[in-house]
């Protein structure tokens, strides 16, 4: 086993990348540092390859309880932030913990989600917690604080994140967590070295499906393929978390059976679209072609029409890169 290097070290490697320092406000709560042994360390993390021995944290030390991680791509799409943060505040709502990595894109809308959801969210972070990274993330952070979740990191208190720390705590968010949930992912990805630490530690592994011809879903796609759990709705969704954590289950929210069912339009046109949009955010001109290839009567005004009630009923929505998607519930 490679020894880590001093904090001076890492400091310097930091340097070296162009990484700045955190010299801004510390984050505030209460700080706790357990040691394996302890009967306050986290049982799920004992049975992980090489356990901390030591966890550093700002918040909860209750919080660290086995939950469910949701991860996914730092550059994603607006179908997978829309997924991360649909699954995040589904299972929230039913008390379970959500468990990321508090970087940009998925594991951002994830935490988010489940703080808006009322629930509770952990962090581990690449450094330690008094250097968090990304700092744009600190009021995120210090929101996770403040709602009874936690800040965590196997590195001491100053200790910079650098490159290597990332991939190394991604083997503490799958551990913490019953199953990882993967909701977008291309290839090649860092969220696949999560998926891996989940398996080797003996956990569950569900994963989005998305597009075959979307690269940001080669990833997910492929571990499907492999054995992954897939989740396609909230009504697998709401099966896995059952099976996990031993709940009843709910009736699910579905795109197509939502409050607003009655005003629903039932046309075959109006279903070909969501079922597409479901399947992949498109452009108009790329929806229209691909309705029309399905069905004749899906021409271009039928289409827009169409489009325009599904819109209407805040079904689906226009994402800022022009294309069209389902709108986040």
């Amino acid at each position: 086993m490679v020894e880590p290097p001093s904090l001076e070290e890492a400091h310097a490697q930091r340097r070296r990348h162009g990484w700045q320092r955190w010299e801004g406000q510390p984050l505030s709560g209460s700080r706790f540092e357990v040691s394996i042994g302890s009967s306050t360390y986290p049982k799920a993390l004992t049975c992980i390859n090489k356990a901390p021995h030591t966890l550093y944290g700002i918040g909860s030390l209750e919080s660290l309880e086995e939950g469910l991680a949701i991860i996914g791509a730092r550059r994603a799409t607006p179908y997978g932030l829309s997924c991360a943060e649909r699954f995040a505040r589904h299972a929230a709502q039913r008390g379970i913990c959500i468990i990321s990595g508090g970087a940009r894109g998925c594991d951002a809308r994830a935490h988010r989600a489940a703080l808006e959801a009322g629930g509770r969210t952990v962090a581990f972070l690449g450094g330690g917690c008094d250097q968090p990274y990304p700092p744009s993330h600190v009021p995120l952070f210090q929101e996770i604080i403040d709602n009874g979740g936690a800040v965590v990191s196997e590195n001491e208190w100053n200790f910079p994140a650098l490159p290597y720390t990332f991939r190394a705590r991604n083997r503490l968010i799958a551990g913490l967590a019953k199953a990882t949930l993967i909701v977008e992912a291309g290839i090649p990805s860092g969220t696949f070295s999560t998926a891996d630490e989940a398996l080797e530690a003996n956990r569950e592994v569900l994963a989005v499906p998305g597009a075959i011809t979307s690269p940001t879903s080669a990833g997910a796609n492929r571990l499907i393929y492999q054995g992954a759990t897939p989740i396609v709705d909230d009504e697998t969704f709401d099966t896995a978390l059952s099976s996990l954590f031993c709940l009843l289950k709910q009736e699910c929210i579905h795109m197509d059976d939502d409050s607003k069912s009655d005003e629903l339009p039932r046309d075959a046109v109006t279903q070909a679209l969501l079922a597409a949009l479901r399947a992949e955010p498109l452009r108009t001109d790329t929806l229209i072609d691909v309705l029309y290839a399905q069905n004749k009567r899906a021409t271009a005004p039928n289409v827009l029409a169409a489009l325009a009630r599904a819109e209407a009923l805040h079904l689906v929505a226009r994402y800022p890169d022009g294309r069209y998607g389902p709108a986040s519930l």
